[in-house]
């Protein structure tokens, strides 16, 4: 009996399947590969544009300290990442051939060459020669990764993987938007025919009589040399046949209007403003480009990055981060009244703004604190107002009491609402002290 529940639970899983399978078919009218979508110019745009973003990112390695605080490490995978990964590519090859397969393709796989512990490089592979071996499961999923005729376990390879469904394999932005797409690259190939006709329309003849097999060969013949826009030819309609016209040109079909409303459909498909593409971008589309589209994809690096380059005992205090500070630099003007601002409120620092724009550091070792605040330190409850050079228990001066921390300089005496500072009587030998006796007068 429960063999026979397997197998007809096994029919209608694979029944369900081959559903899906003819309703895609059937729905998915437009095929269009990765060529093609290429061929698109604002698409293509869009990848280029990243793909040079995300390869001037730097990605470094961090440690974690106990303060919560974070440093960043020396350490050779940095350079492996970044400058030279020991194989043909380059870092910056790897990172914009990584988001030519993340956008188009299954995904992006970095073979990871080891040696122990230690990594000598890594190896960048075409999608196109990665298989998957996996089970059914779908819950507890597992898969390895055959290349070349040999099988790897998924450690080896760092996997940047978009709008993954198993964790192994990519949902390229092709077959989820196919349609603008193709709507986008037919326009282009329709404009390729107009130009290849010299902008003739299509049509057909139509004769008032019947017309003779060798008289209807020689206008054939003459139709197609006028739209082969290779020479001047003029063709002469005899009596009786009339041109009817089956297609409308590109003005009538308002076709540059319509591929700008496409190019701007296809920027929303990376979140990229299309000024950043066409030019006349401001301060504003630049942050929105950096904020909605470059640091969600170097999130997505740098996550699939600690997962495979990390070992176990490392990635509770390591991680990967990308430097993105330069690419959210505002203009000189915004960014130094930024730096006066901070400096004037006291949370920067001359040598933290000079280490910002990459200057040497004077070692100015102090804070700049300004007379006019009163500090507070909640740890031991002391208030201090450096203008006046007076410090106290802010819970004896709310009670009326002296202060409890006399050893202080100079000690404060507190009176109700009054504060009075004390000074040393040089008529006292015994060490203690009396009221200023200017304080009491005023």
């Amino acid at each position: 009996m429960g063999i026979f529940n397997l197998k007809k639970r096994a029919e209608i899983t694979d029944s369900i399947q081959l559903s899906d399978a003819l309703l895609e078919a059937f729905l998915q009218d437009d095929v269009i590969s990765r060529k093609m979508a290429m061929n698109v110019p604002t698409f293509a745009g869009c990848i280029n544009t990243i793909g040079n973003t995300v390869a001037s990112v730097p990605i470094y390695l961090y440690k974690r300290n106990k303060d919560g605080s974070s440093k960043r490490v020396n350490d050779p995978r940095v350079n492996l990442i970044n400058y030279d990964t020991g194989d043909t590519f380059t870092g910056c090859d790897i990172k914009k051939a990584l988001v030519r397969d993340y956008y188009t393709n299954k995904g992006c796989y970095i073979y990871i060459n080891r040696s122990r512990n230690n990594i000598k490089s890594l190896h960048y592979v075409d999608p196109d020669m990665v298989t998957f071996m996996y089970n059914e499961d779908p819950i507890f999923k597992k898969y390895e990764i055959s290349c070349n005729g040999k099988t790897y376990k998924p450690h080896e390879f760092i996997k940047v993987l978009r709008c993954t469904q198993n964790g192994w394999k990519s949902t390229s932005i092709i077959a989820e938007n196919a349609t603008i797409l193709s709507v986008a690259y037919n326009s282009l190939k329709f404009e390729n025919t107009l130009v290849k006709k010299g902008g003739n329309k299509k049509g057909f003849l139509q004769a008032a009589h019947r017309i003779a097999d060798d008289a209807l060969e020689k206008l054939k013949k003459s139709f197609k040399k006028l739209y082969s826009n290779d020479s001047d030819n003029v063709i002469v309609l005899n009596d009786g046949i009339t041109f009817k016209e089956s297609s409308e040109t590109s003005v009538e079909m308002q076709l540059n209007e319509n591929k700008k409303s496409n190019a701007v459909e296809i920027c929303k498909l990376f979140n990229i403003p299309p000024s950043i593409i066409n030019g006349g971008a401001t301060s504003q589309d630049r942050l929105a480009y950096v904020q909605d589209c470059i640091i969600p994809l170097m999130n997505a690096i740098c996550t699939a990055l600690d997962r495979d380059l990390l070992l176990e005992k490392e990635k509770k205090d390591y991680f990967f981060a990308a430097d993105t500070y330069e690419l959210t630099k505002a203009d000189i003007k915004t960014r130094f009244e930024a730096y006066s601002n901070g400096y004037k409120n006291g949370f920067l620092q001359l040598d933290d703004i000079r280490k910002q724009e990459n200057l040497p550091s004077l070692g100015l070792n102090f804070v700049k604190l300004g007379l006019q605040d009163v500090l507070y330190n909640p740890e031991n409850g002391m208030i201090f107002t450096p203008n006046m050079g007076l410090k106290a228990d802010i819970n004896d001066v709310a009670n009326g009491k002296a202060s409890s921390d006399p050893t202080d300089p100079p000690d404060v005496i507190a009176s109700g609402n009054e504060i009075r500072q004390t000074q040393p009587d040089p008529a006292d030998t015994s060490g203690k002290e009396k009221p200023n006796e200017d304080n009491d007068k005023g």
